[in-house]
């Protein structure tokens, strides 16, 4: 069987968006799973660019059996995560729905004991979030998109992270665990006396 790898799955947000899909531009052996919400908001913020720019293989939700959640079964993956992800989709997760690709996944990777890293967009009670065409904007989380956040905290095998600092040394740290490998600096390098 080849290395596990990385899934990430973007929904439909342009909050930290950008830092999302710059992350990914750094690492290797990724999928990218999109919702439908997430492949029109990156093509509604201009960002298709930065997301072929990833050069990692990208699934769409296109199929009501949302196929690709297959490959936990086959164990093809040692991480999912989920950045950014709506309100919408927390709240799914946080309730047990699985009704759309990521949900699908989400419930998948937990069925399967894959650990799941999440960026929930709301996590705080007030911040600022990009808009198209570069455009900031307040935007006020309501006391039920909080509490879904913080119920997903005590979810098995899942971490919440709650800015794009705490993403990047989370995966960086998950993908040291997974792969044998020893950061320097905040870059992954491999460690020569492994095999």
């Amino acid at each position: 069987m080849s290395a596990q790898r990385l899934a990430w799955a973007i929904t439909g947000s342009g909050h930290y968006l950008r830092e999302s899909l710059a992350i990914l531009q750094t690492l290797q052996d990724v999928d990218i799973y999109l919702s439908r919400a997430a492949a029109e908001i990156i093509q509604q913020y201009g960002f298709q660019s930065s997301l072929e720019a990833t050069g990692h293989k990208v699934y769409q939700d296109k199929t009501a059996s949302s196929v690709p959640v297959e490959r936990f079964y086959e164990g093809v993956y040692h991480t999912l995560v989920i950045s950014p992800a709506t309100s919408n989709t927390i709240a799914k997760m946080a309730y047990g729905f699985s009704d759309s690709l990521v949900t699908n996944l989400f419930a998948q990777a937990g069925k399967t004991r894959v650990h799941s890293i999440l960026f929930a967009c709301d996590t705080a009670p007030e911040l600022e979030s990009e808009a198209p065409r570069d455009h900031m904007v307040k935007v006020f989380p309501r006391q039920i998109d909080l509490e879904n956040v913080a119920k997903l905290k005590h979810f098995a095998d899942t971490t919440v992270v709650e800015d794009m600092a705490a993403l990047q040394h989370v995966i960086m740290q998950r993908l040291a665990a997974c792969h044998d490998l020893h950061l320097h600096d905040g870059v992954q390098v491999l460690d020569t006396l492994t095999e």
